[in-house]
């Protein structure tokens, strides 16, 4: 990933961000240079924790944090807004780890990070940051992670941040930083190589999956999964036909999700939408999400080496429907003292 911009109103992949001068910000000011940022730091928030919920309140931390600078006289000059916003952000969401992983660890069955849906195509309307989250498959392997880890391979590898502008956000030397990038790059590549599957590819494939799961099509399944696929069904013991570990090889996949088909409801509609950046389905009964399912394909596009499936209800509670466009944010407030923008 390319360097951030030195331009201050250009933020990661050019997205245009609120000015960012040096120099103190007036309380009035406050509010509306955070809403500037809050799509940025929700998508790097979001990418260390994986959970909607969690990435609010990180943000919500971090605004008061701000919002208390700002009311301190003795506080001197901020030189880069944007930096010092991240940092909070960062720091706060690394203080959280601790209580996140104690929560998993009680978690029933396969955990998966919660899903971002938008429409297929994606809606111009939404934020583009959000919408560039990494993949659903990404995100599983980043769990695997230790914290710090994960904060300089977000940082570095997606948002595009040098390893010297990481080493001051986490407060580490720009050696151990760049110690942490190689050990979290090679864990990372070992697990999944990088290549991007093209949109076309992944929906074409997502619908003739569709077709012979839901249709019963056990020979069909077993043309198009991989060998060594592997899928991962996160209900979070509130779903019926929760899967309590990952399912291994392609016959047994095969085999579980002719099962779990036979005793879906029968009138599940599916509807096509960008899941975390890639072209993927959400799975509705009685206008109510059901699923959300995401594949992940073989190099060659071919075949179908991951499968992650989330019908934990809770996790489903922010799933668009799609009859209606999203509605537009409400405006922040110009009180620096009350929520979070």
């Amino acid at each position: 990933m390319p360097d951030i911009p030195e331009d201050p109103t250009t933020g990661p992949s050019g997205h245009p961000q609120a000015p960012d001068p040096a120099g103190p910000v007036p309380a009035r000011d406050a509010t509306r240079v955070f809403a500037g940022y809050r799509e940025l730091l929700f998508s790097i928030v979001y990418n260390l924790l994986g959970n909607v919920a969690d990435t609010e309140d990180v943000l919500q931390d971090t605004w008061l944090s701000w919002a208390a600078r700002h009311r301190d006289p003795a506080a001197g000059e901020i030189e880069n807004r944007r930096a010092y916003l991240v940092r909070i952000a960062v720091n706060h969401a690394l203080a959280r780890q601790s209580a996140i992983r104690r929560r998993r660890e009680t978690y029933v069955g396969p955990w998966l990070p919660e899903p971002l849906v938008s429409g297929d195509p994606p809606d111009p309307a939404e934020p583009a940051l959000r919408a560039e989250s990494v993949s659903m498959a990404l995100l599983v392997v980043l769990e695997t992670l230790t914290p710090l880890e994960r904060a300089v391979f977000v940082l570095h590898e997606v948002f595009g941040y040098a390893h010297p502008e990481i080493a001051g956000i986490l407060g580490r030397t720009p050696a151990a930083v760049r110690q942490l990038s190689h050990r979290a790059r090679e864990h990372v590549h070992a697990r999944r190589p990088r290549y991007q599957a093209d949109p076309r590819v992944q929906r074409q494939a997502t619908e003739r999956f569709l077709a012979a799961a839901l249709g019963g099509d056990l020979d069909a399944l077993l043309r198009i999964l991989a060998p060594d696929v592997t899928m991962w069904t996160d209900g979070g013991g509130k779903a019926r036909a929760s899967v309590l570990r990952p399912v291994q090889g392609r016959d047994r996949v095969a085999r579980m999700i002719v099962g779990v088909t036979s005793r879906a409801p029968e009138e599940l509609e599916v509807r096509y939408r960008t899941v975390n950046g890639d072209p993927s389905a959400v799975l509705f009964a009685d206008d109510s999400p059901f699923a959300v399912m995401v594949i992940d394909l073989t190099p060659d596009g071919e075949q179908v080496r991951g499968i992650y499936t989330v019908t934990n209800p809770d996790k489903l509670s922010r799933v668009p429907d799609g009859a209606e466009p999203p509605a537009a944010a409400e405006p922040p407030s110009e009180d620096p003292g009350g929520q979070a923008p």
